[in-house]
């Protein structure tokens, strides 16, 4: 599939790159405002165990594996360069926001419906994963992308990282990715594709 690049810039929020399903020439965005911040919490449990617990490939959730929204999957994670270890990932809702939620971000998001994937991530390996990220991605029905890649956050999606306290067994932390379809279109579910083994057969939720 052929991608138009559009880049939008944000002050003060995660910068917002589009990337919409029309082929053809690369355009550059002017730089608009973004949503202005809004206080967002973080949900930590206190772990019930300290140190590390060895995890195997054998207790990972496979590659290709089809869940439900509410299904944990177990994932083999790296972040950067040193930061590695093994999370669970619930997906915990998976729906379109309203289109006013893009408003801020002026012409370049006409078109465009938010999805909010809801998710929270647990450490399993207690490994150091402090300030790390994890994403997941938007499908169509069918699991074919939407068309439509975005990056960044709306007031009512706060994309979060996992704190300080996030190096030890059954420390969660909640957060929201920010993706998007074209108006009209239909959100079939999200996908895990980072790590080994999922790039190319990722782990969908379906809705």
């Amino acid at each position: 599939m052929k991608f138009d690049r559009i880049a939008l810039s944000a002050t003060g929020c995660a910068a917002v790159l589009l990337l919409s399903a029309c082929g053809g020439k690369e355009e550059g965005g002017s730089p608009v405002p973004a949503p202005a911040p809004t206080s967002t919490s973080a949900a930590a449990s206190s772990p019930a165990t300290s140190g590390t617990v060895p995890v195997s490939n054998a207790d990972a959730t496979a590659p290709g594996s089809e869940l439900k929204v509410g299904d944990r999957a177990v994932v083999p994670f790296k972040y950067g360069t040193d930061k590695t270890g093994t999370v669970a990932i619930t997906v915990k809702s998976i729906e379109l926001g309203p289109k006013e939620d893009l408003a801020a971000y002026g012409d370049k998001a006409k078109g465009m419906t938010p999805v909010y994937i809801r998710m929270t991530v647990e450490n399993v390996g207690g490994t150091d994963l402090t300030y790390s990220t994890v994403r997941l991605r938007a499908v169509g029905p069918n699991n074919k992308s939407t068309g439509v890649i975005i990056t960044g956050e709306t007031p009512n999606c706060q994309s979060e990282t996992a704190k300080k306290d996030f190096k030890t067994v059954g420390a969660t932390y909640d957060t929201c990715e920010l993706q998007a379809v074209r108006d009209g279109g239909e959100v079939g579910g999200a996908t895990y594709s980072d790590g080994d083994g999922y790039k190319d057969d990722p782990i969908v939720w379906k809705k």
